[in-house]
């Protein structure tokens, strides 16, 4: 028997394939009904609601979400300002914290310690606290006559701080859970500590906590219109401005639209990933 013979695969595996497919092609049509059908259930009931009119008209007008959208559309660009920022802020913060806190050298005890009592504190505080202390307690220590500090930046040190706590504890979980032995072999291959968590220990750790960082930034997608309790005149604060001239709260929906245009698609490629994962690590053998 060659190569070529061996590998491939049985008559017993080729009907086991044909069946998921058939398996997938209903589960997609069953899938795709069940939707219609409860879409067509809610759309009915509401129709069927007394108060619905004056609701649709109070949150879903069309004329005043067009009014709106020049003034939302360009405050949103503020919130991505802010996200771009934030993410390689957090990034280096989040992966920093995470290193010092896998320091096992006792002389480092106080700076491991003062890496988890930030983490705690952080990861307990509320954002919206957090923004309220930095986005006017950073200002008013420079006195009357300080710097005007931009509220975008701000912004983005708030999240900074509450973000890092978060990220640092899952990167640290990755990285804890790369088997020790290959922390070994790459010192054993001649790499100091630095190279073997560089090279081999950090890939590693991230490719496992992969779906939950992406989670993470799903969450800092809709964190950063907290932004707008500092005045920044972001996609929130405009469809405030908005709804208090049209005294109709469509342009909140309007914003809140944007965001979630925004995440749906780290969402579905976390989904991606993490199927994806689960089939490496399911993977058997060709019957």
């Amino acid at each position: 028997m060659t190569n070529e013979t061996a590998r491939q695969p049985s008559s017993i595996e080729l009907d086991r394939r044909a069946f998921r497919r058939q398996q997938a092609t209903r589960s997609v049509l069953l899938s795709v009904g069940s939707t219609l059908l409860f879409a067509a259930v809610v759309v009915v009931t509401l129709s069927l609601l007394p108060g619905w009119p004056r609701v649709r008209d109070t949150f879903f007008d069309l004329g005043t979400a067009a009014q709106a959208w020049p003034r939302v559309a360009n405050g949103f660009l503020l919130n991505l300002r802010v996200l771009a920022y934030s993410v390689i802020t957090v990034s280096i913060c989040g992966m920093a914290l995470a290193l010092l806190r896998t320091l096992r050298s006792p002389v480092l005890f106080p700076v491991r310690a003062l890496a988890t009592g930030y983490t705690d504190l952080f990861r307990g505080t509320p954002l919206i606290v957090v923004l309220y202390l930095v986005g006017f307690g950073i200002p008013g220590l420079q006195g009357p006559r300080g710097v005007i500090i931009p509220t975008e930046v701000l912004g983005t040190i708030a999240i900074t701080l509450t973000y890092s706590a978060y990220v640092s504890e899952v990167l640290r979980a990755g990285i804890e859970s790369v088997h020790p032995s290959q922390r070994l072999a790459a010192r054993s291959l001649g790499l100091s500590h630095g190279q073997s968590m560089r090279i081999v220990i950090i890939p590693q750790a991230i490719r496992k906590v992969g779906p939950a960082l992406m989670n993470d930034f799903v969450s800092m997608q809709k964190d950063v219109g907290l932004i707008s309790i500092l005045g920044a005149v972001d996609a929130i604060r405009a469809a405030g401005i908005e709804t208090a001239k049209a005294f109709n709260f469509t342009p909140y929906v309007l914003a809140g639209l944007l965001f979630v245009l925004l995440a749906i698609p780290t969402i579905r490629l976390t989904d991606w990933y993490t199927a994806r994962q689960r089939r490496r690590e399911q993977m058997g053998s060709i019957v």
